[in-house]
């Protein structure tokens, strides 16, 4: 029998190639070697985003962008993480058993409040509704990258913990972490992420785009110089888009020398445009017609529901809600 895989990303800004290499990519992928359940994670990015109107925009535009990138609603279930009620009853049955100290250890957590965002109890209890997101499908293997790796081992925990005090419910879960792709680094040279406000929007303006591609960080290594390749932001980006053969041939010219970072830049720039161009005329196509992309999220809800109604149906009996 095939393998449950599940992944969820956050409406919680516009998608950049950072989203894709490290989750969509990954996900479209799954679709022919497990049953592949994908959400849109609305109810996370509550602790982040108060602009309801930027939510909806935002929650349609990851939707448009899943199916670009090659979602098959057939082979896939795909669903926003709202309209799954059961999720919260689940959640709040494991915050039951949860204890706070697994809770206080998250790095995630102190991490968002470092960068600003209020310690909410939402914020605080962010691993207890992953686990949720993740044991309401019994799902089996889970693509995370590094920086949710810890939330998924608390997924595990609390998996356990249920299991040994109310008998066999859940299946705990396994991580799938490819760390080739596990960091993308940003145009500053950190990992790419909004917060850090150093990403390379797939969807945005192309202007901005080349824009952005053009800034990226580099030293001050003269042109005739050999330019260094461990580190290089230039290096990452242009291996993740090229072919082999490709990118031994830029490495090759950075070695040597005789070329400026410009020159580097506007390879790179040109092969990410060539990448995404078919993504993005689908995304196009999508824009104009909304009400697929509907209909696909609504099927996907039907068929997540059935997956979660049975699940919570046996944890009511577990724990004595039910007869």
């Amino acid at each position: 029998m095939l393998k449950r895989v599940l992944s969820g990303i956050q409406p919680s800004g516009h998608l950049h190639i950072g989203n894709y290499f490290g989750m969509i990519k990954r996900a479209i992928e799954w679709q022919d070697k497990a049953q592949t359940l994908y959400f849109i994670a609305d109810y996370h990015a509550l602790t982040s985003i108060k602009d309801p109107q930027n939510l909806r925009q935002y929650v349609r535009k990851i939707a448009m962008a899943f199916l670009a990138c090659g979602l098959d609603p057939i082979k896939s279930i795909f669903f926003r993480q709202s309209s799954i009620p059961e999720v919260h009853e689940l959640a709040w049955i494991l915050a039951s058993i949860t204890p706070f100290g697994l809770l206080e250890r998250s790095h995630s957590f102190k991490d968002k409040i470092a960068k600003g965002l209020s310690p909410t109890l939402a914020l605080f209890s962010y691993p207890v509704l992953m686990s949720a997101d993740i044991l309401l499908y019994q799902s089996e293997i889970i693509p995370v990258g590094q920086d949710q790796k810890q939330h998924l081992e608390i997924a595990r925990d609390i998996a356990q913990k249920f299991n040994n005090t109310y008998g066999e419910v859940f299946r705990i879960p396994e991580p799938d972490i490819q760390e080739e792709v596990a960091v993308i680094p940003g145009i500053d040279g950190q990992k790419m992420s909004k917060s850090y406000n150093n990403t390379l929007e797939i969807f945005g303006d192309p202007q901005e785009f080349k824009r952005k591609v053009m800034s990226i960080k580099t030293d001050s290594t003269p042109i005739a110089a050999p330019k260094p390749i461990q580190g290089s932001i230039l290096a990452s980006l242009y291996k993740l888009v090229a072919q082999p053969s490709e990118y031994e041939e830029f490495i090759e010219s950075m070695k040597k020398g005789g070329q400026g970072y410009a020159y580097y830049k506007k390879l790179l720039l040109e092969k990410l445009n060539a990448y995404f161009k078919p993504i993005r005329e689908r995304y196009k196509e999508l824009e104009c017609n909304p009400g697929y992309v509907d209909e696909v999220l609504a099927d996907g809800a039907y068929r997540a529901r059935l997956i979660s109604q049975e699940t919570i149906r046996k944890v009511r009996q577990a724990v004595g809600l039910l007869d």
